[in-house]
């Protein structure tokens, strides 16, 4: 039945960038059964909502913070210092490596309805664009944000939409062919007509770090590799 189960998990759950790169082939003295047990409960789990389940339940333990407000997204979000970026705010970060509006979309209620904030910050789309759970048209992306935008405006969170970020083109890992700016174009003009239409926020971090080429200025690629 186990070995059933696991084979049903690989067959319907979708194999992202970020299972591939965790879950390598075991070196040496490693279990191979751990990590087929590890691999198996992360498929199962392909919306990580155990990622953030423990430092929830903490929250949700403490009075509530009318200054609260939870970033959701991506890497992008994943990796951003909050703490550094605003210190001193009460800013939680619910960001998580790979993930697409579709997943995000199932984490709303633990990861951000439940911690009862003032404002989401949602940064968003540049994985469904490329694609990491498999084919989407934009509409179906579109209704994904749809889907947040209400269930957080339901709750009484103030919601702010982010654009989508340019593609990068001046490093190593070249992105265009796998998020091509007319997309990201689209995704960004529908996420900002929207927003007005809903009463919505828009930050329109595309617009602050594109250059003519609709990629990322190389300055932010040089500031980011300089010494801080």
């Amino acid at each position: 039945m186990i070995r059933l189960m696991f084979f049903c998990a690989i067959a319907v759950v979708p194999l992202n960038a970020q299972l591939a790169t965790e879950f390598s082939p075991p070196r040496a003295g490693c279990c191979l059964a751990s990590s087929a047990q590890a691999l198996a409960d992360q498929l199962l789990d392909w919306n990580q909502l155990g990622r953030y389940h423990a430092d929830n339940e903490r929250l949700k333990r403490l009075p509530r913070d009318p200054r609260r407000v939870v970033f959701l997204g991506d890497s992008i979000t994943d990796a951003w210092k909050l703490a550094q970026s605003f210190a001193g705010k009460p800013y939680v970060n619910r960001g998580i490596s790979g993930q697409v509006t579709a997943q995000m979309l199932v984490r709303m209620y633990p990861d951000v309805i439940n911690l009862r904030p003032a404002a989401m910050v949602l940064l968003a789309g540049t994985n469904d664009i490329a694609r990491n759970n498999g084919p989407e048209t934009l509409e179906q992306i579109e209704q994904n944000f749809m889907a947040i935008t209400e269930l957080a405006r339901m709750h009484g969170i103030k919601v702010i939409l982010c654009s989508v970020l340019p593609v990068s083109d001046y490093t190593e890992r070249k992105q265009l062919g796998h998020r091509p700016p007319p997309d990201i174009l689209k995704l960004n003009a529908w996420l900002q007509k929207y927003a007005a239409q809903v009463n919505a926020e828009f930050a329109d971090y595309y617009a602050a770090t594109v250059d003519g080429k609709r990629v990322f200025e190389r300055w932010f690629f040089d500031r980011r590799s300089s010494p801080e």
